[in-house]
């Protein structure tokens, strides 16, 4: 049986029920699983810290999915969390992000490990993503890598007992300990 090769855009985004989360990526179509109930407490836990580091200093905005944000016709994501800089927020929108965020943050479980790590990574990297954040919470750490010309490169990897710190949030010390109690 023939097929052909169907690249899904925006405009077909948009007519997807919205009774599911649905993510295009490079053109292709995925559905987003509801995540589960450790997933849902890291991503509160680490969206409220980061929220108060954020707010009090009056750096930019945090979101937290499901939020659309449209990299291009063909790449539409919801990252876990995301955070723009104050100066960059001409590209909030009032129903979606319109351009790269200052950080995503992902949050890794068995269906999306694969997805979150390999082709997210290259697409966040292709759209300058400045910092992509890959947490684990199988083993309880948060990578933070950083965005150059050739692709991503590691800052650092945090385990449950360091302070995570992050190169785009220069004086954010966050004891992970917190975040995954």
């Amino acid at each position: 049986m023939r097929r052909a090769k169907v690249r899904f855009t925006y405009s077909d985004y948009l007519l997807l029920p919205e009774d599911k989360r649905h993510e295009i990526l490079d053109g292709e179509l995925y559905v987003v699983a509801a995540p589960n109930t450790g997933h849902q407490r890291i991503s509160r836990k680490l969206a409220v810290a980061l929220s108060q580091h954020i707010d009090g200093r009056g750096l930019g905005e945090i979101f937290s999915a499901p939020y659309d944000v449209i990299l291009s016709e063909e790449n539409v994501v919801q990252p876990d969390i995301l955070f723009v800089r104050k100066e960059r927020s001409s590209i909030i929108g009032d129903m979606n992000l319109q351009g790269a965020p200052d950080i995503v943050i992902e949050i890794l479980s068995e269906g999306t490990r694969r997805k979150d790590t390999e082709v997210k990574r290259k697409i966040y990297a292709g759209f300058g993503v400045a910092e992509y954040w890959i947490v684990d919470p199988e083993g309880a750490t948060v990578e933070v890598l950083v965005w150059s010309e050739s692709g991503y490169m590691t800052a650092g990897v945090y385990r449950r007992s360091d302070r995570l710190a992050s190169p785009a949030l220069p004086d954010l010390n966050l004891p992970l300990s917190q975040v995954f109690a």
